[in-house]
């Protein structure tokens, strides 16, 4: 799922596995792929906007601070890039018997990063764009056709995770989202300035 040759992908929590040519980033070098060490919880040791994907198999949902995470990886992913995520959906058995699961999420959980009725949420600058979204289910379910309903219909993904999610479970979402930056805007007025007299 990574990009075109060239592009500096950038693997978070990559454990023993990562995407051939990406960053590794882990906090334990011995047992890990990781050619950098670093705490997820903490500002990403990156500049701005130097990765053209960043990917997150199974980390999001251990990490202490979901909007912090994603606007650590907004920062670093240049404009356009891709953040490729994959986490549990929270009717799974796993995402409840990992006692390091700090998130149990479904596939509304990052709408919060996208403009709702074409106006930014208030508290946060970060954008992302869905661009794919994959719902994995059991063996059964899929066999059912219940998995081809949900990847194809939103309406019905919608009546699935409202109505229908903890009888037919989901297993794990995988989303392809684009990090969208606006030009920031300079404000005319002077910055203020508190005199001491």
């Amino acid at each position: 799922m990574t990009e075109s040759k060239g592009a500096r992908v950038l693997e978070l929590g990559c454990g023993r596995v990562k995407a051939p040519g990406a960053i590794g980033v882990d906090f334990n070098l011995d047992a890990t792929a990781a050619d950098v060490i670093a705490d997820l919880n903490a500002p990403l040791p990156f500049a701005e906007s130097v990765f053209d994907e960043v990917r997150a198999i199974h980390v999001i949902e251990h990490l202490h601070d979901v909007m912090r995470a994603i606007t650590e990886i907004h920062r670093v992913t240049r404009a356009g890039g891709k953040l490729y995520l994959i986490t549990p959906h929270f009717t799974d058995s796993i995402s409840w018997t990992d006692p390091t699961h700090r998130w149990h999420l479904n596939t509304f959980s990052f709408r919060y990063f996208a403009p709702i009725h074409g106006e930014r949420h208030w508290y946060t600058r970060v954008e992302l764009r869905q661009r794919k979204l994959h719902v994995e289910l059991s063996k059964v379910w899929k066999y059912l056709g219940f998995q081809w309903l949900i990847n194809h219909f939103d309406w019905f993904r919608r009546f699935w995770e409202f109505y229908l999610c903890f009888l037919v479970r989901g297993k794990q979402m995988e989303f392809t989202f684009e990090v969208v930056k606006k030009a920031q805007q300079t404000s005319a007025a002077p910055p203020i300035r508190q005199s001491l007299r």
